[in-house]
C-alpha cells in the first residue's frame, strides 16, 4: 500500500501506539512534545494532531501521489488501493487520546487541540500552504468514509502537489539533492526602481515558459548591485503560484547537474535552475559541465527546465589581451580558443543588461525609496545626503541606494 511505510514507520504514531498499548508516560510526552514542535516549526493553528497527519499525506511522495499530481487518474486501481490507505488514515484521525490518565498530560493535550503559534511569518511553510493543508484537514475530519477521503486527498494532489517540490518555491543543491529553503526573500518586481525594460523582458520570458511556449535560458549581467538577483527572487515569488519552483546551484556542484535535473524532468512543475554571481577564472573549467547540460550533450534539455544566471561579466569565463591576440603565445588557433570561451554566454538566448544607473535615474530611486521609508527629509536633503554617501565609496546603484535608506531609517 501507498501509505503503508509512512502510516508504520512515522515515529509519532508509533509512540501513539505503544502509549495506548503500555500506558507509558514516556510514550505520551514523546506524542505531545513532537506535536508541539511541529506546530511551532510550521505555524499550524486547530487541531495538531490531525494536522499532522494531514501533514504526512500531503508531503508523502509514492506512487499515488505523483500519479495524482501529473494528471487527476479519476477513479482507477489506484485510486482503489489507496482508499485502504486511507480506512487506517480515518482510524487515526478519530483517536480521542482517551488513553491519556495523568491531569498534567491531559491539559497538554488539551493545548494541541486548540494550538495557536505567534511570528507565523518565521515559520517554514507560507501562508497558502498552511491554509491548503489546514482546509484539507478540515475536510478530511468531517468526510464520511475513505472514499470520500481518497477524493479529496486527490484532489490536493492534483490541483497543488505533493512532497517537498509540491509545498516549497525554492530550493538549493545539497551534494546530489535537492533540498528546501525556508527562509526566502519576500520581494516584488514594485521594489525594483525603474529598470522596466529589463523586468518586462525577464517576465515576457517567464511567463511563456509556464505557458508551455518557447523561452529561452536568460543571462542577467551587468554592474554590481544593480538589481539582477532581486530581479530572480521576484520572479520566484510572482510566479511560484502558477507552478515556478527555482532550484539554486553553485559551480562547484556543476557536476552534479545530471542528477539535479533526473529528480524534477518528470514533475508537473517548472523549474529554474538559477546560478548566481557566474563567471570562471581562466583555470576553471567546470563551465564545461554547464554547456553540456544547456545545449549540445547527447540528452535533450527537459522541457520543464531553463537556466537563468547572473553575473558581472557578460562572457561568464575571463578573457585576456592575449585572448585577442594582442600578446604573443603559443595558441595557434587563437579564434578557436575566443570562441570556446563564449561558447558559453551564447547559449543563453535571452541576455539582459543591468546598468548602473545615471545620476537622474540614481536620484528618482532614492526619493522613491525615501518615500515609501517614511524618511522625515525634503528632497533636497535626501538628495544632499545621497550625494555624499555616493562620494564615501557607495558609487550608485540599486543596492547603495537601498542602504543609504536603510541607514536613514534606523
Amino acid at each position: 500500500m501507498f501509505l503503508y511505510k509512512l502510516i508504520e514507520n512515522d515515529e509519532l504514531i508509533c509512540a501513539l501506539e505503544w502509549a495506548k498499548e503500555h500506558k507509558d508516560k514516556e510514550a505520551v510526552n514523546a506524542v505531545l512534545s513532537g506535536l508541539f514542535d511541529f506546530g511551532r516549526t510550521y505555524g499550524f493553528t486547530g487541531n495538531l494532531w490531525k494536522l499532522y497527519l494531514t501533514y504526512l499525506v500531503c508531503n508523502d511522495e509514492n506512487a499515488y501521489s505523483l500519479s495524482c499530481e501529473v494528471k487527476d487518474p479519476g477513479e482507477d486501481s489506484l485510486s482503489e488501493t489507496a482508499k485502504i490507505d486511507f480506512e487506517k488514515l480515518k482510524l487515526l484521525f478519530e483517536e480521542d487520546f482517551s488513553f491519556i490518565e495523568d491531569d498534567e498530560d491531559k491539559k497538554a493535550y488539551g493545548l494541541t487541540v486548540s494550538f495557536a503559534c505567534s511570528n507565523s511569518h518565521l515559520h517554514m511553510l507560507s501562508h497558502r500552504v498552511r491554509d491548503e493543508i489546514k482546509a484539507l484537514s478540515d475536510a478530511i475530519d468531517k468526510a464520511k468514509d475513505a472514499s470520500e477521503i481518497e477524493k479529496l486527498v486527490r484532489g490536493f494532489y492534483a490541483h497543488f502537489g505533493v512532497g517537498k517540490i509540491g509545498l516549497h518555491r525554492a530550493f538549493r543543491m545539497n551534494e546530489s539533492e535537492i533540498v528546501p529553503i525556508t527562509n526566502v526573500s519576500h520581494v516584488d518586481f514594485d521594489e525594483l526602481v525603474g529598470l522596466d525594460i529589463q523586468k518586462k523582458t525577464l517576465m515576457d520570458n517567464t511567463e511563456a515558459f509556464l505557458e508551455g511556449k518557447p523561452a529561452n535560458n536568460v543571462l542577467l549581467y551587468g554592474d554590481a548591485g544593480t538589481g539582477k538577483s532581486t530581479s530572480i527572487k521576484a520572479m520566484m515569488n510572482k510566479y511560484y503560484e502558477q507552478g515556478l519552483r527555482v532550484v539554486e546551484i553553485y559551480k562547484h556542484q556543476f557536476k552534479n547537474l545530471n542528477d539535479l535535473i533526473a529528480q524534477i524532468k518528470n514533475r508537473r512543475y517548472k523549474f529554474v535552475i538559477v546560478m548566481d554571481d557566474l563567471s570562471f577564472e581562466e583555470q576553471e573549467t567546470e563551465y564545461k559541465y554547464l554547456k553540456a547540460v544547456i545545449e549540445g550533450g547527447l540528452e535533450k534539455k527537459p522541457d520543464n527546465v531553463l537556466i537563468y544566471a547572473t553575473s558581472n561579466r557578460r562572457h561568464l569565463v575571463k578573457e585576456t589581451f592575449k585572448d585577442k591576440g594582442a600578446i604573443m603565445d603559443d595558441d595557434i588557433h587563437k579564434n578557436d580558443t575566443v570562441q570556446e570561451k563564449l561558447s558559453l554566454a551564447y547559449r543563453f538566448g535571452v541576455q539582459i543588461y543591468f546598468p548602473s544607473p545615471e545620476k537622474k535615474e540614481y536620484e528618482k530611486i532614492i526619493l522613491e525609496l525615501g518615500q515609501r521609508a517614511g524618511i522625515n527629509l525634503t528632497d533636497q536633503e535626501l538628495l544632499a545626503k545621497a550625494n555624499a554617501w555616493e562620494l564615501r565609496g557607495s558609487g550608485r546603484s540599486g543596492r547603495s541606494a537601498r542602504q543609504l535608506i536603510d541607514n536613514l531609517s534606523q
